[in-house]
């Protein structure tokens, strides 16, 4: 995206461009660090809610607002799944959380988020699980011991109340939905999927409980809707199957729910696949991630609410699971890449999505998880990974969160990962103490991203009738069925249709001016000239575009019009793409029907109208051309 408004401070030239290429938001201007704001300065720096332009986000006044995130985990469960539940050594690395933030058994609130804002962070991911939210049962009152005033209340209390004192200093705060019982993750524990241990609608009534809960905070921007969707001892999740497996399909339907239904205001994060298939050489498996989006993106009622994460660790791989011993294959580790193959993989599996701009599928991409330990790790290959993967996350620009935040140590030994720890007498350790090797990669990471003003940018949208119907116009859905038995697409308010696939039942969306007047079109009544001579012709009326269609089976039954909201320009053409693809040069808005030919009117032009025709020896009706005016 070029962007002369928004200036890049502090990110060294890390990637030769074979290597990357990565969009240059900025021309000139000096570079400096980008200062860490501290207490009512954070608070002053931004206003929610947060939207999306292109790759960014941005605040509510238009300025970026890059996510400079940590996990503060413990509220979605640390347990093991085996011993006593009551034991901390059946918990994670001895992380007894209690299904609370880490930490309140050793430090005040206040002091933890005070430590947040001296790591530089602007926003915290905040995990929870579904059984954490219906724990009615106090707190135990040790779990606590640092924070008095939360003795009697319950999980969910606990975790209203990290939120409003992580708003109330300034921080964004992204919902995560991290595990549906309150087990650590992430194995074959019954948390593999958001509808694992629960029902999906279970899941759906979770997250509209949680959006409308915090509807009322504007630094609660984020529903982060699923953490680590992997296989089952049985059953991988895919990425558009439309069962009940589908994680495309279920982050499609939780996400206009949250945003129709609870808060229209929130970001909605929808995670890649982390995992299918079976860890045994010879098999087929390995980390999806978001490679799948670029065939297949997500399109919401509300189109700049949409981002995607994923996470990385060292230790795991592109065709990895991270295990040794039972599950460990020959693939290498994300750790064993080489900087230049470790920096084509991660743009491959995720960062294009952000990188490649102008497609249907570009959206911000956020890192909601990497790590690496800290003092105690000699481990030479997992250093150098970390110190490279914070090269690419600063060369790149990309939006990141830390795992994890908070710790604890004994005489300064405990859980070396995270970035602060306790001791039980409430004695810190930090990364600025002098003694831990991420203290540079850190500040170098924190200190740098684009700021300013983001320019508005196109923006594309992806239709497809695979399974069900697809109205994303939040206008079109307070209407009656305008197609009683057909499947229906609509883009979404403030777009329009311009283009179509011949088979498949795909469309693309561009940007247009919001209008009404909408009819729909279902016969050659509107037709003015033949234009597509012994094809079936349906065509809206002067001043009109089409903004959707419907289909029976893979036939076309109608196409739905609306105002224009502009003049149309009186030239005209015909795209055909019955024998091949015929789109602009360049392809704008991406594939969007791969491997179907498709046609797609020019960036200027309306569409206007669509012909079909029924052979004998091919009695479908499927799309063959396009009217494009303008």
């Amino acid at each position: 995206m070029r962007n002369a408004r928004l200036s890049l401070v502090a990110v060294p030239c890390l990637l030769a461009a074979s290597v990357l290429a990565v969009p240059s938001p900025a021309e000139g201007g000096a570079e400096t660090p980008t200062p860490r704001l501290t207490g009512s300065h954070l608070a002053a720096s931004w206003a929610g809610p947060l939207s999306t332009r292109g790759r960014y986000i941005v605040d509510a006044h238009g300025n970026r607002f890059k996510l400079k995130s940590g996990n503060w985990h413990g509220a979605s469960g640390t347990w093991n799944g085996s011993g006593d539940a009551a034991n901390p050594a059946n918990h994670h690395a001895g992380e007894k959380s209690d299904q609370l933030p880490l930490g309140l058994d050793r430090a005040p609130m206040a002091d933890i988020v005070a430590s947040f804002r001296g790591l530089g962070l602007n926003s915290i991911r905040l995990p929870f699980s579904n059984e954490m939210i219906r724990d009615a049962r106090p707190v135990p009152d040790a779990s606590v011991r640092a924070n008095p005033q939360l003795r009697g209340r319950t999980p969910l209390q606990v975790y209203d109340e990290a939120i409003r004192v992580l708003t109330d200093e300034g921080f964004a705060v992204i919902l995560n939905n991290h595990t549906n019982t309150s087990r650590w993750c992430c194995g074959v524990d019954g948390n593999e999927r958001w509808n694992a241990s629960q029902s999906t609608h279970q899941w759906e009534q979770d997250w509209l409980f949680m959006a409308r809960r915090y509807a009322g905070n504007p630094r609660v921007v984020g529903a982060d809707l699923y953490n680590e969707v992997r296989r089952s001892i049985l059953d991988d999740p895919n990425w558009g199957l439309g069962d009940r497996h589908d994680w495309h399909a279920a982050a499609q339907r939780a996400g206009d729910r949250i945003l129709t239904e609870a808060n229209p205001d929130l970001l909605i994060i929808v995670e890649g696949i982390n995992w299918t298939g079976l860890p045994v050489d010879g098999l087929p498996h390995g980390r999806p991630t978001l490679e799948p989006v670029g065939r297949l993106s997500h399109t919401l009622v509300r189109s700049n609410k949409l981002v995607y994460s994923a996470h990385f660790y060292g230790y795991t791989g592109p065709n990895h699971s991270g295990a040794t011993g039972i599950g460990e294959t020959s693939d290498p580790r994300y750790q064993d890449l080489t900087r230049d193959q470790l920096f084509d993989t991660v743009r491959r599996q995720a960062l294009y999505v952000a990188l490649d701009g102008d497609r249907h599928f570009t959206a911000p991409v956020w890192i909601s998880e990497f790590g690496v330990g800290g003092r105690d790790n000699t481990d030479q290959k997992s250093r150098d990974w970390f110190r490279n993967f914070v090269d690419l996350l600063v060369a790149t620009d990309a939006d990141f969160a830390y795992w994890p935040l908070v710790g604890w140590h004994d005489n300064r030994r405990g859980n070396g990962w995270a970035l602060m720890h306790w001791d039980a007498a409430g004695n810190r350790m930090g990364l600025y103490d002098g003694d831990d090797w991420r203290a540079d990669a850190w500040l170098r990471l924190v200190g740098t991203g684009a700021t300013g003003p983001v320019a508005p940018v196109r923006t594309w949208s992806m239709l497809t009738l695979d399974h069900a119907d697809f109205n994303q116009s939040l206008r079109m859905r307070a209407q009656p069925d305008w197609d009683s038995g057909a499947r229906k697409a609509v883009c979404p308010d403030g777009q329009r249709l311009v283009g179509l696939s011949r088979t498949g039942n795909r469309g693309l969306c561009h940007d247009a001016p919001d209008a009404a007047g909408h009819l729909v079109v279902r016969d050659e009544s509107h037709v003015d000239v033949d234009w597509a001579s012994g094809f079936t012709k349906l065509q809206c009326p002067p001043g009109k575009t089409i903004t959707g269609y419907a289909v029976r089976g893979a036939n076309l039954s109608s196409v739905l019009c609306r105002d224009a909201g502009v003049a149309i320009g009186g030239n005209s053409r015909v795209v055909w793409f019955d024998r091949g693809d015929n789109r602009p040069a360049g392809g704008p808005g991406g594939d969007f029907a791969t491997g179907h030919y498709k046609g797609q009117c020019a960036q200027h032009e309306h569409l206007a109208g669509v012909a079909y025709r029924s052979w004998i020896w091919s009695p479908g009706k499927e799309p063959d051309a396009l009217l494009c005016r303008g």
